[in-house]
């Protein structure tokens, strides 16, 4: 332990000391001219950033208070090939976009989705269309006339320092508690535990479809929050900051296809091949085991970039198995989708399974709602 936090010390002093030049407003933070939700989290990866994005944007959508605005996402596009400020299109690529941004698009068609590394900038365009409009250069990202937003959801923007949200939500995994955890290279920590003292909501992901009272009660005291309720969802921090705690699993739905020739017939096969380039895979595999044979599984990197001759192996255990579905995950397929190598018996039966958020019980679920809707009234601008 004490070598550990002597190879971890150089990282640890270069984030407090960030976070103190910020926190101290030697350097300074910005906020947007409308209301901002930041979902992010303090780890590497496997959290849940976008279905939960996407349970947000189901909200406003469904909200007396935001459902006729403009709402609109913000990403930095990880791993995208382009450049500055993009609008994001449903007929766009993952190699253009991210897959992340353009699985959005495709579910929220009504919503503005963008892409842009700088996050000022990005929310400044969204605010201000025109600013965007009058360079030429700029104008090619534009599919259509951008609409002002009037709320932006940040994705992944919590450790953007230079922006600060008006409503912060962090996420943590259920299976790797932060006090357990260890900052990167030795963990999967991006940033320091303390960080979580700055959300509004502490949302832990991924967990069993049930807990009890006092699970929820040590989970709180874990991540340092006082005077914990499981009734109201909300506690304090040290120094008497109120943050909502809040408790979600993951509900995989049934499968659907990733291209438009694909044969249904193949969902009630016996056999799957799964592959897949997400963090984390084997509660995907262990969901898909209870219903088919999993003959063949292929792990790959998070956002993977799928290449002709992985596509090729793909085939080659499709061939093999003939009567097998082969089965990924929704962000893989806006992946797949990009490459132009993919043979037409493997499109034919290649389906993905899509995820949503669901909260552990209604009452968590009806306070979540209320509780962030009630804190953008605050900031919410007039018609």
């Amino acid at each position: 332990m004490v070598i550990d936090k002597i190879i971890l010390f150089p990282y640890w002093l270069t984030l407090k000391l960030r976070h103190v030049l910020f926190d101290s407003g030697v350097r300074k933070v910005r906020k947007a001219e409308v209301p901002t939700i930041c979902v992010g989290n303090i780890a590497v990866g496997g959290t849940g950033k976008t279905p939960h994005t996407e349970m947000i944007l189901d909200l406003l959508q469904r909200s007396d208070d935001w459902a006729y605005r403009n709402i609109a996402v913000l990403s930095r596009g990880y791993k995208r090939k382009s450049r500055g400020f993009q609008q994001v299109t449903r007929d766009g690529t993952a190699r253009l976009y991210g897959d992340e941004p353009l699985q959005i698009k495709k579910k929220f068609p009504a919503v503005t989705v963008a892409v842009d590394k700088d996050r000022i900038e990005g929310c400044n365009f969204l605010c201000h269309p025109d600013l965007l409009a009058q360079s030429k250069k700029a104008r090619k990202c534009l599919d259509k006339e951008l609409p002002a937003s009037d709320i932006i959801v940040l994705d992944d923007a919590f450790q953007y320092r230079k922006l600060g949200a008006h409503v912060n939500i962090v996420l943590v995994d259920w299976s790797r508690p932060p006090v357990r955890d260890a900052l990167m290279p030795l963990g999967r920590l991006r940033d320091l535990p303390q960080r979580l003292k700055a959300a509004d909501m502490i949302v832990v992901t991924k967990c069993p479809a049930y807990m009890e009272d006092w699970e929820r009660m040590e989970w709180a005291q874990s991540l340092g929050i006082k005077e914990f309720n499981p009734a109201t969802c909300s506690g304090r921090f040290s120094g008497g900051r109120k943050v909502g705690l809040f408790f979600t699993s993951i509900l995989y739905c049934p499968m659907a296809p990733v291209f438009e020739d694909a044969d249904p017939h193949y969902i009630y096969s016996k056999k799957l091949i799964l592959f897949s380039g997400i963090a984390k895979d084997m509660p995907l595999k262990r969901f898909l085991s209870d219903k088919y044979q999993v003959v063949r599984s292929f792990s790959f990197p998070d956002h993977h970039r799928y290449s002709a001759s992985d596509i090729q192996t793909l085939a080659g255990a499709a061939r093999h198995y003939p009567t097998a579905v082969v089965a990924t995950t929704e962000k893989d397929s806006q992946r797949v989708v990009d490459s132009k190598k993919v043979p037409e018996p493997l499109r034919k039966r290649m389906f993905q399974v899509p995820i949503k958020v669901m909260f552990l019980s209604d009452r968590e679920k009806d306070v979540f709602e209320s509780s962030l809707l009630g804190r953008l009234r605050e900031f919410r601008p007039e018609p």
